[in-house]
């Protein structure tokens, strides 16, 4: 079709809106549908292929699935560049850099105060002991701040979606003592695949790409009187490092992980074996009016008493 032809469609559709129309809303959709049309022209998209598309995002969507296939496409790694832009633009700057949430956080884990153990004991990992302060951007410690964690454990699962493992196994809300310090102990986490033959790695197949995270740690870190950080730290040698599919892995974020052999900390730790050590503290920003919003406000899971 000719482009006068394609605008003439666009053209009805978008007189149909009535009055009382969310602009908000009209301006995406309808700039969305102008995309489409112009992307089936331009790739000569058949009808049996719209179907099949329409019908995989349907799939995708009941199986839970589109909170994959959302950070394998680069957009939720879009959508930190985009918030790192505002932010450069209001003035906002340096500090601990932000990455993805993904999908697999859980609401009302239970709350430590300065330390806490993630694991439930069951999961015979290598033990992890991760510490350090959450800080403001003159370097001044933020009592009170709290660090919420959440991994999977060995196998590259997450409690709540796992359902063997136990509530809130491997998530914890911390709150940082008078120094700003926190600590957990826990387990080193692997990194996971996509759903095998899912939706995900179907698409990631037909792209001739994997589906594979590295091992990570995910953190929202927040203090009264500055903005939420949402960001994950990577295990560093895990041989996905840089190459994950959701290009979440970032400069800043791979801190050293130490190798604990010395008796004493063991003995300290109640462990009779070595353990791994990461330290890594937060840098939060004040909150600013010129900003954009940090929190985000999307459907996560959520688990109450």
């Amino acid at each position: 079709m000719n482009k006068i032809a394609i605008d003439a469609v666009l053209g009805r559709i978008e007189e149909s809106t009535g009055q009382d129309a969310n602009p908000r809303i009209s301006a995406i959709v309808y700039r969305m549908v102008r995309d489409l049309f112009y992307m089936i022209d331009d790739l000569d998209i058949q009808p049996e292929e719209f179907w099949a598309g329409l019908n995989y995002l349907a799939e995708a969507g009941r199986t839970g699935e589109l909170g994959l296939i959302a950070p394998g496409l680069g957009f939720d790694h879009f959508l930190d560049l985009r918030m790192d832009d505002a932010e450069a633009r209001a003035g906002v700057s340096g500090g601990t850099p932000r990455t993805i949430e993904g999908p697999l956080y859980v609401a009302g884990a239970p709350v430590a105060q300065g330390e806490a153990r993630l694991d439930d004991g069951t999961d015979e990992g290598e033990v992890l002991v991760m510490e350090g302060r959450v800080l403001d951007g003159a370097g001044r410690p933020l009592p009170n701040a709290t660090v919420e964690v959440w991994h999977a454990n060995s196998m590259g699962n997450y409690s709540y979606f796992d359902t063997t493992q136990s509530a809130f196994n491997l998530r914890r809300s911390i709150v940082t003592d008078s120094e700003g310090r926190y600590r957990f102990r826990s387990i080193v986490p692997v990194g996971y695949s996509v759903p095998p033959g899912g939706a995900t790695d179907r698409l990631l197949k037909q792209l001739d790409r994997h589906g594979t995270r590295p091992a990570h740690i995910h953190f929202f870190v927040s203090a009264p009187g500055h903005r939420k950080l949402t960001t994950q730290i990577n295990i560093d040698g895990d041989p996905y490092l840089w190459d994950d599919f959701a290009f979440a892995t970032r400069e800043g974020l791979v801190p050293p992980v130490t190798r604990v052999e010395d008796a004493a900390a063991m003995k300290a730790l109640g462990v009779d074996k070595p353990f791994s050590l990461i330290q890594f503290s937060f840098t939060l920003h004040a909150d600013t009016a010129n900003a954009p919003q940090a929190e985000v406000a999307r459907q996560r899971a959520l688990v109450t008493a």
